[in-house]
């Protein structure tokens, strides 16, 4: 696997792929084929994509870790931009087709006024605004110029971007009472995180058990 994951053509292949959800969407919406409203699939379907890349994204070090695959490191950083492409793609869908930006002149003084108004928008914007500054940094010249120890503290905040995102599908689908596919996120992401603490509270123990026999 990591000499798979260590071709060359990996990283290209992994972005083109990435990339087939916006362009079956795009394609779809050229052509007239999102259903009776294809507004609302464009805003629920890129949704879900970021959610989806953002298991994902989170999936990599745990993969890493039980199997070995160290390799797959190398395309975490793409994976999280995607997550934050398709964030940023649902929130233009939201303000385009619900709130008439571009058709409007006063529809970012709309989307202002919206945005708190409503709890389950107001969390998503949190969680992409939370997530600009992770797409800003995802870049060597970054890490560098950050150090890598306040680079790694401020990319966990994709653990509260995760948690904001399962809420603001929640709510999203309280409406019409619908939460199976909001149990199956949760449970991933509950899963995905969860397996980060108890990794870190073994890794804590260790090194107690580690410290009398270097002492």
């Amino acid at each position: 696997m990591n000499k798979w994951l260590l071709h060359p053509v990996t990283k290209p292949l992994v972005f083109v792929l990435a990339l087939l959800p916006f362009a079956a969407l795009f394609h779809g919406a050229l052509t007239d084929q999102l259903g009776a409203n294809p507004a609302q699939h464009l805003i629920r379907a890129t949704g879900e994509w970021a959610l989806r890349f953002l298991c994902l994204t989170l999936a990599v070090t745990p993969l890493r870790v039980q199997f070995g695959w160290a390799a797959l490191a190398r395309l975490r950083r793409m994976l999280g931009l995607y997550v934050f492409f398709y964030a940023l793609l649902h929130f233009l869908c939201y303000a385009v087709f619900d709130m008439g930006l571009g058709l409007d002149e006063g529809a970012w003084a709309e989307i202002v006024r919206d945005i708190p108004k409503r709890p389950f928008i107001l969390v998503g914007f949190a969680a992409l605004l939370l997530l600009l500054p992770l797409a800003l940094t995802s870049f060597n010249r970054a890490i560098r110029a950050l150090g890598a120890t306040r680079w790694r503290a401020l990319h966990r905040v994709v653990y509260a971007v995760a948690a904001l995102a399962v809420l603001h599908f929640y709510w999203m689908r309280a409406g019409k009472r619908d939460f199976a596919e909001v149990a199956v996120y949760g449970a991933i992401l509950a899963l995905l995180l969860g397996w980060r603490v108890l990794d870190r509270w073994r890794r804590a123990r260790t090194d107690r058990q580690a410290a009398p026999r270097r002492a």
